[in-house]
């Protein structure tokens, strides 16, 4: 909700003005017609505004749950929630429960494994561990470990999540079950994850290994 700040009795509208900037700036992702929506709704400049920076942004921004795109967008508890219910009713939206998440993607963009595996890459020591096995394939845990900052009881609790909905193996070390899908999720959304991911897309060349 945008904070409004008084000096001599006049409102400062520069929070406001940054909102806008924000939703229109994602909104330029997202402004597909759609059906579903009342002719109010599509009259109304301010809603649809809203709806389209929300898909836009998760266009950008898949698996974001809902307090980050809440953020990310400048919008109200309420505001985030009545667009969002209204975009997943429409069917231009979907959510995914994931432990404690509720995250959102774009519609009939991700099957359920994707995300899944979105949905670790959202979470910085999974997606350090992705990004460390992707980097070196035969690191030992005890490698991986140190290479990330956490200890090799993190690392083994995290492969043991990931292992069991088929991200990595455990059988000869840790081995992603498919690291094109990893390096491409990785590359493709890295400005929506952290530094380590955008380093990653900076060297992932180096990392594709083709032989015609």
């Amino acid at each position: 909700m945008a904070v409004r700040h008084e000096h001599r009795g006049v409102p400062d509208r520069g929070v406001d003005e940054e909102k806008r900037e924000t939703l229109r700036r994602f909104a330029a992702f997202g402004s597909i017609p759609l059906a579903g929506f009342t002719r109010d709704d599509a009259g109304d400049d301010a809603a649809s505004l809203t709806r389209d920076a929300i898909r836009g942004y998760l266009a950008e921004t898949p698996g974001a749950h809902f307090s980050k795109l809440r953020d990310d967008l400048q919008l109200g508890t309420g505001e985030a929630q009545h667009h969002l219910r209204r975009l997943l009713d429409a069917g231009a939206v979907e959510s995914h429960r994931d432990g404690e998440y509720r995250r959102f993607f774009i519609a009939d963009r991700f099957d359920t494994h994707e995300k899944q595996t979105v949905g670790y890459l959202r979470r910085e020591t999974p997606r350090a561990l992705l990004v460390a096995i992707l980097r070196d394939p035969n690191a030992p845990p005890a490698a991986l470990a140190d290479s990330i900052g956490v200890s090799r009881a993190t690392v083994s609790s995290w492969a043991t999540r990931l292992a069991d909905d088929a991200v990595l193996t455990r059988e000869d070390g840790y081995a992603l079950t498919d690291p094109e899908l990893v390096l491409v999720l990785l590359v493709r959304y890295a400005d929506s994850f952290g530094e380590d991911a955008q380093a990653l897309a900076d060297a992932a060349a180096a990392l594709i290994d083709y032989s015609p």
